[in-house]
Parts: structure tokens; sequence; C-alpha cells
């Protein structure tokens, strides 16, 4: 992005030379995907004063921001016995108070009772559009930049939750196996529940940095079997390699960005 006017970003948009035609219902005419990505994109206006990536980066990680989105937990054992073990789900609710809370867990999250669990449903016409999301490395439900994209949508009515990688987000890391991009063994059960659960309603993927590399593998793995009628993937690290490459060529991604982000990984481990 870029833009000679201040505080205003210009917005490219890359696509197929063949794109995506779309056929949407009456009364909207037919349409392709990127002329319906940039008609649905609003201007980009920018801070003046964080005018890179880094700057941005550095003012999301050190301000507090209160996006008041609220969780129940429910901790999944794995279907697959191949990668045993369990994983933490966290589903979006309404406000709630919650006096003496878990402070092992991220604010705002309370684990669901067995009760609880088992009354989360729905009547059988529910429609409700619900995103399953996927959080970056060493990240979880509770990262500010997940909140501040979930917000809009629960304003709106969607129904949401999020797959806590395991050992992530205050989830206890009670298996052999971690988690890498190629992991898509824990979505795809999720996924799978939901649609068991929630038969009707339609359910869309959204993933960001390494969350959105395992969203991505789990749609090339799915194929035409996939149940998400869309997903959305936010800095996506396409190839890792090169990613750790560019990090290891620059002083900061050496100093600031690999060290940041191996001290989060140290962390799962010492919790």
């Amino acid at each position: 992005m870029a833009s000679h006017l201040p505080n205003h970003a210009t917005l490219t948009f890359t696509h197929h030379p063949t794109p995506l035609a779309l056929s949407p219902s009456a009364p909207h005419p037919p349409t392709t995907l990127p002329a319906l990505c940039r008609a649905s994109t609003p201007p980009c206006t920018l801070n003046p004063l964080l005018f890179n990536g880094h700057l941005q980066t550095l003012w999301t990680a050190t301000t507090a921001t209160d996006i008041p989105i609220h969780y129940k937990r429910h901790v999944f054992p794995a279907a697959d016995p191949a990668f045993a073990g369990t994983f933490a789900v966290d589903f979006v609710v309404p406000p709630y108070d919650s006096p003496g809370a878990d402070t092992t867990l991220p604010p705002r999250t309370t684990a669901y009772t067995p009760q609880e669990f088992e009354a989360l449903d729905a009547p059988d016409d529910d429609q409700t559009p619900m995103v399953v999301v996927l959080h970056g490395l060493s990240g979880g439900s509770h990262e500010a930049y997940l909140r501040a994209a979930l917000r809009p949508l629960v304003a709106a009515g969607w129904a949401a939750c999020v797959v806590n990688a395991r050992g992530c987000a205050g989830s206890a890391l009670a298996t052999g196996v971690l988690y890498n991009a190629r992991a898509t063994w824990d979505v795809r059960q999720v996924v799978g529940w939901c649609r068991a659960r929630w038969p009707r309603r339609a359910l869309f993927g959204l993933g960001f940095s390494l969350g959105a590399n395992i969203l991505v593998n789990y749609l090339g793995e799915e194929g035409e079997r996939c149940v998400l009628k869309a997903a959305v993937v936010c800095s996506n690290p396409w190839n890792l390699e090169v990613g750790s490459l560019a990090l290891q060529r620059t002083w900061v991604g050496r100093e600031v960005y690999s060290r940041a982000m191996g001290a989060s990984m140290k962390r799962l481990f010492e919790t």
C-alpha cells in the first residue's frame, strides 16, 4: 500500500488472470470475486506517525486496546488417535460477569460447565452465519487483532469460535504433538463438529499469520469436500522457508521479531 496523500493508503488487488465469476441471488448482478473484494473494502486511513509496518506492529503490541469480546471455553479431546491430546476452543458469547474468574485463562474467558456445553444448541432451522478463527504463532483468542476482527461480525449477529493451538491461550499442553503449518487436524475436527451441531449454519474460516497458513493447508487438503463457504487469510507467510530467511536478513527481524516469537514459543513449555 502506498499513497502521496498523508495517512491515506492506495489499495492494490492482485488476482488470477481469469477471476472467479460469482452469480449472487437477485437483485444483485453477476460479478467477479476481485470486483466484490474491491467494492467491499473500505478506504484505508492510517495514523501518519505509524508510517510503516514495524511501527504499526509495535503500537498494536504495546498499546492496551479494550475490545470486550467474551468467551466460553471447551476443551476437546482429539478425535484422531494419530494426534492424540486435547485442544481448547473459545466460543464467543454475550457479555457476562465472571466473579472469581480463572486467572490461568485470558481475560473475559471462562470454561463451560458440562451442562452449559451440552445445552449449547440452536433450533434445527438456525441459519446464523458462523466463523471459525485461527490465530497466529503462539497467540490465542485474546489477541487484539483477532478481537478487532470479530467485533463487527459479532455486532452483526454472527456466531464465532476460536481454535486455540495446543498449549496456547492458557490451555494445557497435554500432548506430545504441538502444532505447525500442516497441523490441520484440530480445525478439521472443529469444522466437522460445527457442521454436525448446526447443520444449516453457513460456516466460514478466518486465519491470521501461521493460522492463515494452517487454514489454506486445510482448504487444500479438503478440496471439494470442504464445508466452509468461504475463507479469509490475513498476513499469511505463504512460503515459510522464504519468510524465515527474510527475518534473518535484518537486525529487526533477528533481534526483535525472531526473539519475540521464540520467547513466546518457550513459554508454552514453561507454563
